[in-house]
């Protein structure tokens, strides 16, 4: 995946909307992108619980349909919690941009988690650019302790 396009994931709640088609419409135009999937919410009324949403999108990952997602509620918390839930997922919630990187280049998390009611819309656009740069090296002194924790899951 070094060199190759992503395909992402994104999903939220009823309170992540406008970050999550923002953000979605940024990354349709990024050159690093070979595609996006949208598993909601698609509106403000739709009010499908987070954890569902969460659910979708990482089961796209751990499924290898996705390389990475994109989560966003009201505090990012929340879908995080629910997106590490499924097998073979890390995620993390993220507001900064040492955050951000080493997420991916220490703990090789494929899903950045936002919150839409904690950090402002430009700099959520601006972590979302910056994360699909990054791309874990399996060679690196890290990857033996994401293998310890993808070896928690056994």
């Amino acid at each position: 995946m070094a060199d190759s396009k992503l395909r992402i994931a994104v999903g939220c709640d009823d309170a992540g909307v406008t970050y999550k088609d923002t953000i979605k419409a940024d990354l349709e135009k990024d050159p690093r992108v070979e595609s996006i999937e949208d598993v909601g919410s698609f509106g403000k009324d739709d009010k499908t619980a987070y954890p569902h949403r969460a659910a979708a999108a990482a089961k796209l990952v751990a499924e290898g349909k996705a390389d990475r997602a994109l989560l966003i509620c009201g505090t990012g918390l929340g879908v995080a919690i629910a997106a590490n839930k499924v097998k073979g997922v890390r995620a993390v919630t993220a507001h900064d941009s040492f955050s951000v990187e080493r997420a991916v280049l220490s703990n090789n998390a494929q899903v950045l988690c936002m919150g839409e009611r904690v950090i402002g819309l430009e700099l959520a656009r601006r972590l979302a650019k910056e994360w699909v740069g990054y791309r874990f090296d399996p060679q690196s002194a890290s990857a033996a302790k994401v293998d310890a924790i993808c070896a928690l899951e056994e």
